[in-house]
């Protein structure tokens, strides 16, 4: 499972950035804090990408892998001369960022954390609708692939690869659990992928690690409203999943949050066999340790021909 079939366009135009139409707030808990925080996003300039705003705080945290401080259980930012100024559980907003094109925004936060609401990108991608985006001024530059690029860490591993247009993603999981399994997606990122395939899927745990995360300081806030809860064979939750394979595809939800912190679209393809933030996180740094890796190259728009999303049920190559 290495991807897509590529499918060239007859012809491209380059992608404008874009951004926010108007601000839109909302209030929530976080995941693990427990705490109540207000989160707005607001419209930014061309070419200023995404940044986080601890407005408690009055600093600012870029939305990019080298200011990411922690990766357990979440994908947490941080400015580096100053270890207070934080914002954990990033993923969910960030990929709903990328998955609406939104190149350029600010996230004002009040809090070290993002709200969890459902444990998906759905109430993110809703504000995003409800705010409207706009065309900016500025091209986009996607940064593109040029050799294979891997970390691994024993039988998990993520992979970037050169591809011909845009972000290829697929990647399997494998879990003990007979309520999770093998599962395995592959599909091209684009907006309309991201909201019919991704978008809904919510983060999951097993509920023997419920109190232990709860003794670690974890996981104040998480509730079977906002996470799906394994047990064995069986899902805790009243109304069971959205979807079969819900937990395959909010971990290519989580995939499309992390790789959104290179900065600019990625183009390429994704490949991973139980990766999760931290090998997400890795996969970046490798990528950019070499600019042999890689190089800037104008966005164009989405192919006239695009494949559509389709499952896998092998692992990833």
């Amino acid at each position: 499972m290495d991807g897509l079939p590529l499918t060239l366009p007859l012809q491209t135009t380059p992608t404008i950035q874009r951004t926010l139409k108007a601000r839109i707030d909302c209030v929530g808990v976080g995941l693990h804090s427990g705490r109540q925080v207000r989160l707005a996003l607001l419209p930014a300039p061309p070419g200023s990408g995404i940044v986080f705003r601890r407005v408690d705080l009055g600093r600012d945290i870029p939305a990019r892998y080298d200011h990411v401080v922690e990766t357990r259980l979440s994908t947490v930012l941080g400015l580096p001369d100053a270890p207070e100024v934080r914002v954990g559980t990033i993923e969910h907003v960030t990929a709903a960022l990328a998955g609406a094109g939104v190149h350029n925004a600010i996230v004002e936060i009040d809090g070290p954390e993002v709200p969890i609401h459902d444990g998906s990108a759905a109430s993110f991608l809703f504000l995003i609708d409800c705010a409207g985006v706009v065309e900016q001024s500025e091209l986009v530059n996607a940064i593109e692939v040029r050799r294979p690029v891997r970390v691994a860490d024993g039988d998990a591993f993520a992979e970037l690869r050169p591809a011909a247009f845009g972000l290829d993603m697929a990647l399997s999981i494998d879990f003990d659990a007979a309520a999770i399994g093998r599962q395995a997606l592959t599909l091209r990122l684009t907006p309309e992928s991201f909201r019919a395939e991704l978008a809904r899927a919510r983060t999951f745990t097993l509920a023997g690690e419920v109190e232990r995360m709860r003794e670690a300081g974890l996981a104040r806030g998480g509730s079977l409203d906002n996470a799906v809860v394994v047990d064995g064979a069986r899902v805790l939750n009243p109304g069971g999943l959205r979807m079969a394979d819900e937990f395959v595809r909010h971990k290519l939800l989580d995939a499309v949050g992390d790789l959104a912190l290179a900065g600019t679209p990625l183009r390429g393809r994704f490949v991973a066999h139980r990766s999760g933030h931290a090998l997400n996180n890795r996969l970046l740094r490798a990528l950019f340790a070499d600019a042999a890796n890689w190089c800037l190259a104008p966005a164009p728009a989405k192919p006239e021909l695009a494949a559509a999303p389709r499952r896998a049920r092998a692992a990833a190559a």
